[in-house]
């Protein structure tokens, strides 16, 4: 069972359609014991960094997150989701991440062209930076993946496993241990992202 970590942020229904159409069970739940009992986890969110950690501290789910990730349930970040996973942000003020990551997220503005738009809103090519990756076992170098974002990851280059170019190389998936975090969304990247989450499905780790 897939556990899809509901606090009130996130493309939760659309996710778990995904995972029911690759024939994964999965539920989206803010259920503590839920949670704890899932074979996997997934944290998904939208919106902006200070909303989406401040919601999640709120549900009191932090220590049993805190406990999966040291027990080596395999965890999955999703685009936000996969930010809240590192040290810190400076998106709106200074805010404190999970810190199961070495990392911290960064304004896109600044580091990119000027005439490159921000947020980075569709398909980009992904370049696999590391062939073992498990996550990526059935991802094509190349593939195209959909992202939406006007924040990325920095200093994360002990955990970066893919990315894609816009003006910066934007980390596209990261891991470490049995944490693994995706910038893009599968659930909205065809099969590309089909791919992805079904070696997440199957046991990576």
């Amino acid at each position: 069972m897939i556990a899809i970590v509901d606090y009130g942020v996130g493309n939760l229904f659309s996710l778990a359609a995904s995972l029911r159409h690759l024939g994964l069970e999965s539920t989206v739940t803010g259920d503590a014991d839920a949670i704890a009992r899932a074979e996997r986890i997934i944290l998904p969110g939208v919106g902006a960094f200070g909303d989406a950690i401040t919601k999640l501290r709120a549900t009191g789910l932090v220590p049993t997150l805190d406990r999966a990730v040291a027990g080596g349930t395999p965890l999955l970040g999703i685009c936000l989701g996969m930010q809240l996973l590192f040290e810190k942000s400076g998106e709106y003020g200074d805010w404190a991440g999970l810190s199961y990551l070495a990392g911290y997220v960064a304004p896109l503005a600044g580091d990119i062209p000027p005439a490159l738009k921000v947020p980075q809103m569709g398909w980009n090519a992904l370049e696999i930076l590391d062939e073992k990756e498990p996550l990526l076992k059935y991802t094509r170098p190349g593939e195209h993946v959909y992202y939406v974002h006007s924040y990325y990851v920095k200093g994360c280059e002990n955990s970066l496993k893919a990315g894609s170019r816009y003006g910066v190389f934007v980390p596209g998936v990261v891991r470490a241990g049995n944490v693994w975090g995706a910038q893009f969304h599968p659930e909205k990247s065809g099969t590309a992202g089909l791919a992805m989450l079904k070696a997440f499905g199957e046991g990576v780790g």
